[in-house]
């Protein structure tokens, strides 16, 4: 994980999963799988997984090795697993265009769509619905990331997890 080594240990210890796909003997892809409540930085917001979930995060395919399938790879061997493991729901975040293509192909259907602006110390959050969300996977969505509304006004938080 590069500089970001000395977080994989206390990700350990907290319960977090490491996935990875290895080319000839090199980690070239990295992901990250929790069921236990998890600091979204891009958000700033906590997502806290339901009983029988869990969350994708911090997946990573180094630079040299990407659009190769790596990430899509990594991704549906983590769903699979979640799968044998018993988890009914994933939920997962992608900013990138190619993430979201492979996200779907996962079978990940898009719940919200955010926007975060930060400002002065602030940090503003939208979150709406997208167009073809189930409302009630959107109502889901908003518990576990505790927000009452669609949007949200907050000191600008930054956290290492």
């Amino acid at each position: 994980m590069g500089e970001e080594g000395d977080r994989v240990a206390p990700r350990f210890e907290r319960g977090c999963r490491a996935f990875a796909v290895t080319e000839a003997g090199q980690v070239v892809s990295y992901g990250w799988l929790s069921t236990t409540t998890e600091w979204i930085g891009e958000l700033g917001v906590e997502i806290s997984p339901d009983a029988g979930e869990a969350y994708i995060w911090n997946c990573l395919t180094l630079p040299e090795h990407r659009r190769r399938g790596h990430y899509r790879a990594l991704l549906e061997g983590m769903v699979a697993q979640a799968r044998r493991d018993g988890m009914a729901r994933l939920w997962i975040g992608s900013t990138e265009d190619p993430a979201q293509k492979a996200d779907a192909d996962a079978g990940f259907v898009a719940v919200l769509n955010f926007t975060v602006r930060r400002f002065a110390g602030l940090r503003w959050l939208s979150a709406g619905p997208d167009s073809r969300a189930d409302p009630e996977l959107v109502a889901a969505a908003r518990v576990r990331l505790g927000m009452r509304s669609s949007t949200s006004l907050a000191a600008d938080r930054r956290r290492v997890h």
